[in-house]
């Protein structure tokens, strides 16, 4: 059960407490220790245009600034709603829209991205008032962010979080991988994917210290190498798709202990010249169950006949069954959907989500069930393996993808009369998605002009790798679209 009066500011402030000179946060800008960390946060939540804020949205570059805006909030009792400020200003809009943020933090150079908003600036080097001193309000049941994943009914959805979730995640983390003072963990993933929930929390509520490369080092796996050499890492959390590009021969940091893989499956090729190197775990979770609901250790681990590792057991405070579709557990070895229970387990979806929200199940006996949609299995030893999803949703690049908002997005672009979005698998058994659609003026058609229209609500990891021009879709007797009678588009990968 959760200790009560247990949250997340109130949890790094016994951190600060216990070692207010050991170091919280180094980024290209400012290194702080966990007492000036504490300090920039009273100074920001003092100064910030609501003094009870519901929700408040965070429009920065990654950075000291960026972690104490988050906190400020969290300490007076609000949530925060993040989004990288490269993502499409339609969708920004959309996010804090239908959140109905308070009000923004942000930086001079992102304020465009605000508009319509009433905005606080928190620039890089904002400076401390060390007299600053905010009252702590925040609540173990109160919400503590609100993180946007790609819709089922075509529209982003915001997953809402509490300040016990997080908590509890960061006590499972710490009952698995005991970081402390002297751990530094690399902060590598966006804000708007609960890898940084991971990256932050379990960090800053552990004594540990948070490592932020400039954004330019991001793109250069050497480069991202060098740096968390130079930084002494020794924690790297991440999707697949980091763990391959280090794996191809990038130098590995000496002071490194530690690689997590989540966010999409783990495949074996993707780690065989790590395993000798550090311990490498693979870890599986929805964003609705807080981060991760069951880790694996991997080295020594024979892969499954897929190529692909198991998911593991249950993380502590969090349970793990496969059920069928009346809600009933299978046999070992017997395939069932994926359902989560135990602290992990969110509030569900803002806003007027109810067939969404469906996937939260209260049992008989009280308790919270999430249905991830994920189709796996367990192996006669309590052993957890992933197969893959029940519905239309695919994983690009780590990331979560509906195809049916998608689809949404291209068939309501001015330049299309009608379309259809599918996902494919390649050779290496990534996904790709592909958009065959009839185009309303076909001799002014223009391919970039509609990836400019997808572009101004999609991120550039929804916008299909392949676009096909029909001059009908093809439909079933019933009407539907006959997806047998597309095109099939076969992808070569690199990988």
């Amino acid at each position: 059960m959760t200790t009560m009066n247990h949250t997340i500011y109130k949890e790094f402030k016994k951190q600060v407490i216990s070692h207010p000179d050991a170091q919280a946060v180094a980024d290209s800008h400012r290194r702080l220790t966990y007492k000036q960390l504490d300090q920039l946060i009273d100074t920001i939540a003092m100064r910030m245009p609501a003094n009870k804020p519901g929700r408040v949205g965070i429009i920065m570059d990654h950075g000291a600034e960026m972690i104490a805006s988050m906190m400020a909030v969290l300490k007076r009792g609000g949530a925060y709603v993040p989004i990288e400020p490269s993502f499409p200003v339609d969708r920004i809009k959309f996010v804090m829209r239908e959140c109905e943020v308070d009000f923004i933090i942000t930086q001079n150079k992102w304020q465009g991205k605000a508009i319509g908003h009433t905005t606080m600036v928190v620039d890089p080097g904002y400076e401390i008032d060390r007299d600053a001193a905010a009252t702590d309000i925040s609540k173990e049941d109160g919400s503590a962010y609100v993180l946007y994943t790609s819709g089922s009914t075509g529209l982003p959805k915001g997953v809402m979080v509490s300040n016990a979730n997080v908590c509890h995640y960061a006590r499972a983390f710490q009952n698995e991988f005991h970081p402390g003072v002297g751990d530094r963990m690399l902060q590598f993933s966006v804000c708007s994917f609960d890898i940084f929930v991971e990256e932050v929390f379990t960090t800053l509520l552990s004594g540990a210290a948070l490592i932020i490369p400039a954004e330019e080092i991001k793109s250069d796996i050497h480069r991202v190498m060098n740096f968390a050499e130079k930084e002494g890492v020794t924690i790297i959390s991440g999707f697949p798709y980091l763990l391959l590009d280090m794996n191809k021969g990038a130098r590995i940091p000496s002071s490194l202990r530690l690689l997590i893989s989540g966010g999409d499956v783990l495949r074996a090729r993707y780690v065989d010249h790590l395993l000798p190197q550090v311990e490498v775990y693979n870890t599986y979770g929805p964003s609705e169950t807080t981060v991760c609901c069951s880790y694996q250790r991997i080295n020594g681990l024979k892969p499954l006949a897929d190529g692909t590792y198991p998911i593991g057991k249950p993380v502590l405070g969090s349970e793990v069954e496969i059920l069928d579709d009346n809600l009933m557990p299978v046999s070992d070895n017997e395939v069932g959907e994926i359902c989560i229970l135990g602290d992990g387990v969110s509030q569900g979806y803002i806003g007027d989500r109810k067939v969404e929200n469906e996937a939260f199940v209260i049992l008989e006996d009280g308790r919270r069930l999430y249905r991830s949609g994920d189709l796996g299995y367990r192996q006669p030893d309590g052993t957890l393996c992933f197969l893959h999803r029940k519905d239309d949703q695919v994983m690009i690049l780590g990331k979560r993808v509906e195809t049916c908002e998608v689809q949404n997005v291209l068939c309501q672009c001015p330049e299309v009369e009608s379309g259809v979005v599918k996902a494919g698998v390649d050779n290496a058994g990534l996904s790709f998605l592909t958009a065959y659609f009839v185009p309303k003026f076909a001799r002014r058609f223009s391919l970039a002009t509609l990836k400019r229209s997808m572009a101004r609500f999609l991120p550039p990891y929804m916008i299909p790798e392949f676009f096909v021009s029909l001059q009908a879709i093809p439909l079933t007797v019933n009407g539907k679209v006959n997806t047998e009678a597309l095109p099939k588009i076969n992808k070569i990968s690199n990988i």
